[in-house]
């Protein structure tokens, strides 16, 4: 029975299921896709928008940081300009970086109308903000020594694994809820956990898959490990994802930018976005 329970749990959490023809796909990239094409949200009108001011910091790669030339970029940045290029509004368009803590005062005295610096949308910021839908997810997902790496299904085939992760984490709340026949090893600091991983003292690591991406693809990992099974979401355990805060009093620019970022899903310019500043998917 807690086969069954789980299988089917799982089942639900692996969204855009990547399990389905991973073999024949491994190597290419995978990009998220969050909105639904059969769906197609009205165009708003912003003729009477005065201005559109995105706020953000400096201090987040890859999402918003200063570059060698100290020019703000980063995946928000290029986000923020091709919302206002889809919205037709790109001369109406500013985006300014604050420190994190100034971010929800500006918004409040009108030096900003948009928010776009990875602000959680749970329900304490949402009676703050207005949120767009969300724009990017972050999946929990497990990696493993290359020549070991398993494919879905993993749960019977991970039973008595030894499975690292974050103590105290979402992560592990996860791991033991949902893979209860795993060896559950837990490391207070992520570098313990790659080192033991490295070292084939545990079989395989479970944990946030952007995290994993990075290190994967960096100098530390060396080539080790990969990937095994498909990404699980699990907003209950890890949130809803990013998304774009308005004033809570306008409504109406969350769901224009919910346009925004379904037309630039749907186009193919967020899947750029994604592969330029996520060369290896956490997806």
């Amino acid at each position: 029975m807690a086969f069954q329970r789980s299988s089917l749990v799982l089942a639900s959490m692996l969204i855009a299921s990547l399990a389905s023809g991973e073999g024949a796909r491994a190597a290419e990239p995978q990009v998220p896709v969050l909105w639904d094409a059969k769906e197609r949200l009205p165009k708003p009108d912003l003729s009477a928008l005065p201005r559109l001011r995105f706020l953000t910091t400096t201090d987040f790669p890859p999402f918003n940081f200063l570059d060698a030339a100290g020019k703000l970029s980063g995946f928000h940045i290029d986000l923020a300009r091709a919302i206002c290029a889809e919205l037709g509004i790109v001369d109406k368009c500013q985006i300014q970086a604050l420190p994190w803590a100034e971010l929800e005062g500006a918004l409040e005295k009108g030096e900003g109308e948009a928010i776009i610096a990875g602000i959680a949308a749970t329900p304490q910021s949402r009676q703050t903000y207005a949120f767009s839908r969300s724009y990017l997810q972050f999946p929990a997902r497990f990696i493993m020594p290359k020549g070991e790496a398993l494919t879905e299904p993993l749960f019977a085939k991970l039973r008595g694994k030894r499975v690292g992760v974050i103590s105290g984490s979402a992560h592990e709340r996860m791991l033991r809820d949902y893979f209860n026949t795993v060896q559950v090893v837990t490391f207070d600091r992520p570098e313990d956990l790659y080192a033991n991983l490295k070292a084939g003292k545990i079989d395989a690591a479970f944990g946030d898959g952007m995290r994993f991406a990075f290190w994967l693809g960096g100098s530390d990992a060396a080539g080790c490990c990969r990937f095994a099974g498909g990404p699980y979401l699990a907003p209950e355990y890890l949130g809803s994802g990013m998304a774009i805060a308005a004033r809570s009093d306008d409504p109406a620019l969350a769901a224009a930018l919910d346009y925004a970022l379904q037309e630039i899903s749907l186009k193919g310019t967020f899947a750029e976005f994604y592969l330029r500043y996520f060369p290896v998917s956490f997806f």
